[in-house]
């Protein structure tokens, strides 16, 4: 709960046990967008992470819209055809406090908006709209915020407006103390703190931390100089005690100049737009470096903001303690006005003065939606080659003023916790398949999808969503039967699923439903059958049975095959005999006659056969 009241923070400027000299280094992450490789920019030799494996969208050459750019060359840039959400996901972030800075660029190519209007999120909250002119204003050049990061990731995204394609120069995420600003009891991950206003009075320079060689603790901050020619400014070299401390780490150089009132205008007032109706908490810092101020009593003055006394007789010295003190005094106000003034009124004829203000929206943070509905809405996304163009990047639900096109949300307000309870992604040409992970989305009411191209079978998990009220899949290319689980959907009123090609019996737990009021159409589905309006079934067969008969088929083709094949083979050997005989016949035959003459000679010399020696020798001649 934030204090309507005026709230003093003496933030206690002693000796910490987690002095910066003994704590580790914080957590860095700095990306120079589009960059393809790590980046060193001077002065400081600051390393800048290369743009890989984030988000989407497109890197080209960078303009720099202000001299306190920080000198990269790169950006990435993000078209509408690329959607209107797109996200940075960074990934392996420890659990903590950070300041998160983005850098705006400019795209140096005519055909690009020379001043692109956009929104931005952290974490799911809308944090800061850009305005007209941004790029005329060096503290307008970027927009920063201080969030607790709790999950491991931080997730920065950017929402077209229509008035140009956003274009990110680069991101920083710096890990700050977790008490850094502990502005109202019990602040943590509900509130963001956006920096509205950062001023250093006295001087003419614009600073970071890092210029002052401030504490990597401090988060880097950037100090816009506010310095007149007209002002009285008076500065110091001597050392400031207890500026640099925890849990806030303010460099030591920022309260080594300031702004006091002159004889002619003892009193101090600073004035800046805000957005209304808003809350904001104001630091303002002190110490007294003025060398006419002596002691306690010199100096007093009240402090009003827009009108309303916020502190009284401040006395910079009694209150910190010590000359070249630092104090810092906090107040938490409501603006409902376009503007925020404090005023400085000095008492008993002496002026005011001020080191530096800081100006924080304070923003509550949107609840998110349910980590397991994200994940099915991701998955349906890429099994449904959702089209670049609906985007689908980040939180569905949040912000609030930029929800996912095609999903409808509801807040839990026990829980608060964001649901989805509706899709509507009809007509938009997808071409996929629906996934089990549908099924996640618990809460879903209404479900329609029709006129795409959807393809494959219905998930039988649908039948698990017991608040579906509506599933309309009509005119996709889904096949197989309708899955028997569909009619355990006690609540569906209205299920349309023609002009698909699906097949099958319609489960008679639907088909009994039709007599109770529900509106089913199962139209132009060839394959469908078993209630009125449609073809009448045959036997119906379980699923195995099918199987069984299918194998059986199978192996009976399989056998004729081999039936004949050796058929065909016994075949074609008895016809190769016969060739075989048919060109050996003629010689045949006359082997025969041969051996049957040679036989009958010798049967007819038989009976007058006589040996050599009756014959007596045989004459030669």
């Amino acid at each position: 709960m934030l204090l309507n009241f005026p709230m003093l923070w003496l933030l206690v400027f002693c000796l910490s046990p987690f002095s910066s000299s003994a704590r580790p280094a914080p957590y860095a992450m700095r990306i120079s967008c589009g960059a393809p490789d790590d980046v060193h920019t001077p002065p400081t030799y600051t390393l800048w992470f290369r743009d890989f494996g984030y988000t989407g969208g497109i890197p080209y050459n960078a303009s720099r819209p202000s001299d306190i750019t920080p000198p990269l060359k790169t950006l990435r840039y993000f078209p509408l055809s690329e959607g209107p959400e797109n996200c940075y996901n960074i990934q392996h972030v420890p659990r903590g406090h950070y300041s998160v800075r983005i850098f705006f660029g400019l795209v140096p190519d005519s055909d690009f908006d020379n001043e692109p209007l956009f929104d931005i999120s952290i974490e799911g909250t809308l944090i800061y709209s850009m305005k007209s002119g941004w790029t005329k204003q060096q503290d307008q050049a970027f927009t920063e915020a201080l969030v607790f990061l709790s999950d491991g990731t931080a997730s920065i995204c950017f929402h077209s407006t229509g008035h140009g394609d956003p274009a990110i120069l680069s991101i920083e995420i710096l890990q700050v103390d977790d008490k850094a600003y502990y502005f109202v009891q019990g602040w943590s991950e509900g509130l963001i703190l956006r920096t509205a206003a950062r001023l250093t009075f006295g001087t003419s320079k614009p600073r970071f931390d890092e210029d002052y060689s401030g504490d990597h603790w401090g988060g880097d901050r950037y100090w816009s100089p506010i310095r007149n020619n007209d002002d009285h400014t008076v500065a110091t070299d001597k050392s400031i005690k207890e500026a640099s401390d925890a849990p806030n780490f303010y460099p030591e150089a920022l309260y080594q100049t300031a702004l006091v009132g002159s004889d002619s205008q003892p009193g101090l007032t600073y004035t800046m737009d805000v957005d209304p109706n808003r809350k904001y908490s104001i630091w303002l810092h002190f110490a007294e470096i003025d060398n006419r101020v002596t002691g306690t009593g010199r100096r007093v003055f009240d402090i009003s903001i827009n009108g309303h006394p916020a502190f009284q007789d401040v006395d910079v010295v009694k209150m910190s303690g010590y000359r070249y003190t630092a104090l810092v005094l906090n107040t938490t106000v409501d603006v409902n006005g376009r503007t925020l003034s404090i005023n400085l009124q000095p008492k008993n004829g002496g002026s005011a003065i001020i080191n530096a203000i800081e100006v924080f929206e304070i923003i509550v943070s949107e609840f998110k939606t349910l980590p397991e509905e994200v994940s099915a809405l991701q998955a349906l996304k890429r099994a449904l080659g959702l089209p670049h163009r609906l985007g689908w990047n980040g939180d569905p639900c949040v912000p609030q003023e930029h929800p996912w096109s095609g999903a409808d949300c509801h807040l839990n307000t026990t829980t608060n916790k964001w649901f989805i309870d509706g899709l509507g992604l009809d007509n938009q040409g997808l071409r996929g398949f629906l996934p089990t992970d549908i099924s996640n989305l618990h809460h879903l009411q209404s479900i329609n999808l029709s006129g795409n191209n959807i393809h494959g079978a219905i998930p039988s998990l649908l039948g698990t969503l017991t608040s579906l009220e509506l599933l309309d899949l009509s005119y996709n290319s889904l096949n197989g039967s309708i899955p028997e689980s569909l009619g355990q959907l006690t609540a569906l009123r209205r299920l349309n699923l023609n002009s698909n090609s699906l097949s099958g019996r319609v489960p008679a737990a639907l088909g009994g439903r039709l007599l109770h009021g529900a509106s089913f159409n199962f139209t132009d589905n060839a394959g469908l059958c078993g209630i009125p309006g449609l073809r009448p079934c045959g036997p119906h067969l379980s699923a195995s049975a099918k199987i069984g008969i299918g194998f059986a088929v199978s192996l009976c083709f399989l056998l004729l095959v081999i039936c004949s094949m050796c058929w065909w083979k016994r075949r074609q050997n008895i016809l190769r005999a016969q060739m075989i005989a048919a060109r050996g016949a003629p010689y045949a035959k006359a082997r025969t006659h041969l051996s049957h003459d040679i036989q009958l000679s010798r049967h007819q010399n038989h009976g007058h056969s006589r040996t050599a020696v009756e014959n007596g020798p045989s004459l030669l001649s």
